[in-house]
């Protein structure tokens, strides 16, 4: 079967991105966004989500982390769209985490053969996230669970915290909603317990990597087909 590729290039006046995604992978990645802890994000999301992804970014930095984190999830969006092709085949949503099963099989649950998950759920230390995405063609993102690590007041050691504070205080979100609205998905993520900012966040993009590595793949018992009674996805 041919790999599904694409790539892309997204120049603005904020950042100049490029974008090379292979969703048929094997987990690598070359990740330069000028911000480590994105690196380390997009770079375990890709290792999680096995696809093979290289993300170069070129952002204005000097004003701060938003429009490059924002301007990334956007144009890798865009980049699953073109990837994604019709979407002939795919599973379509990401929802099901059953990795005994093979691939030919049903994943409804068999006797021996492994149990079905409802959701890609994933621990960090004290922290336990969930996603759930559908590839519907319609764009949008449910952010829950994390209200109380929103920007509302900060304090003075809050506000010299690290960067992975910045993400689990808000570019984190900007992040999911550009990629939601590119990629025209329904994306659904929530923290349902937690608080270490670099868990919180880690926690959220692996669940968010799952839930993408399940939903592209092709499911053998309806290759050639669209997943949607209406013909068009």
């Amino acid at each position: 079967m041919k790999q599904r590729r694409a790539a892309i290039q997204r120049d603005t006046a904020e950042t100049q991105i490029k974008i090379d995604l292979n969703l048929d992978g094997s987990g690598k990645a070359k990740i330069r966004t000028g911000i480590a802890f994105f690196d380390h994000m997009l770079t375990l999301f890709a290792k999680h989500a096995v696809v093979d992804l290289t993300l170069i970014c070129k952002g204005d930095l000097e004003v701060d982390a938003h429009h490059t984190v924002e301007d990334c999830g956007i144009a890798l969006g865009k980049t699953f769209v073109q990837a994604l092709g019709d979407k002939k085949g795919i599973r379509r949503y990401g929802f099901a985490f059953a990795p005994e099963l093979q691939a030919e099989k049903s994943i409804e649950k068999r006797p021996g053969q492994g149990t079905l998950k409802g959701e890609a759920y994933v621990p960090m230390d004290e922290c336990l996230a969930r996603c759930v995405v559908d590839f519907s063609g319609r764009p949008y993102l449910v952010w829950r669970g994390l209200d109380n690590l929103a920007y509302k007041s900060l304090t003075a050691r809050e506000k010299s915290q690290d960067m992975s504070s910045a993400f689990r205080f808000g570019l984190a979100r900007e992040f999911f909603q550009g990629f939601a609205n590119e990629a025209r998905c329904n994306l659904h993520l929530e923290l349902l317990y937690g608080e270490e900012p670099h868990h919180v966040v880690e926690a959220l993009f692996k669940a968010f990597a799952k839930a993408v590595d399940i939903a592209r793949q092709h499911d053998t018992r309806i290759a050639g087909q669209i997943p949607s009674t209406k013909g068009k996805l």
